[in-house]
């Protein structure tokens, strides 16, 4: 069996060294460092190790090895996010950019958004259109059409479903002003 305080001096300062290469960060080389020499005394009280040399690095290896694609892993998935905020930021921009706001409140945009709720179920443009455009609450449709709160949410959802997916462009501004 190995002593702690024997290894320790014999072998932290290297050990750090060849961690803090790869990690690139004292607080966690110095981490990896105690548990690897914790791992390799525990070890050495178990059994006799002919080179602890070898079974110091290795454990070294497989831990920083561990960070490092955990790291790896972490900034694959905000790249990920990145990409879907800058798709939806680039979307919003093109939207924009593609507004034409005299063509926005023309008579073919209105035409357009009419034809859009004609070709709803007749419940859905009903229940849309006594919410839309006759500033009537959900609870208040509800009551007068004999369905839940919820019924009417799904009912104004696949509306706006509707209208969002045939009228891209413009989804935002027709949202602000139906």
């Amino acid at each position: 069996m190995l002593n702690l305080n024997t290894i320790y001096s014999t072998y932290y300062r290297k050990s750090f060294l060849f961690v803090k290469s790869y990690v690139q960060n004292d607080q966690l080389a110095e981490d990896i460092t105690s548990e690897a020499i914790i791992a390799l005394w525990e070890k050495s009280k178990e059994t006799t190790l002919e080179t602890p040399e070898a079974y110091l690095i290795t454990c070294l290896r497989n831990k920083a090895l561990n960070y490092l694609k955990q790291k790896q892993h972490h900034n694959e998935t905000l790249a990920l996010i990145s990409d879907d905020a800058q798709f939806e930021l680039t979307c919003r921009i093109s939207s924009l950019e593609a507004c034409d706001p005299q063509e926005l409140l023309s008579k073919e945009l209105w035409e357009r958004i009419n034809l859009i709720l004609a070709s709803l179920p007749d419940r859905t443009r009903l229940i849309f259109d006594l919410n839309r455009f006759n500033d009537k609450t959900y609870e208040e449709i509800a009551k007068e059409l004999g369905v839940s709160v919820k019924g009417v949410e799904y009912h104004i959802s696949k509306a706006l479903k509707a209208l969002r997916d045939n009228l891209k462009d413009y989804y935002y501004l027709v949202i602000f002003f139906i």
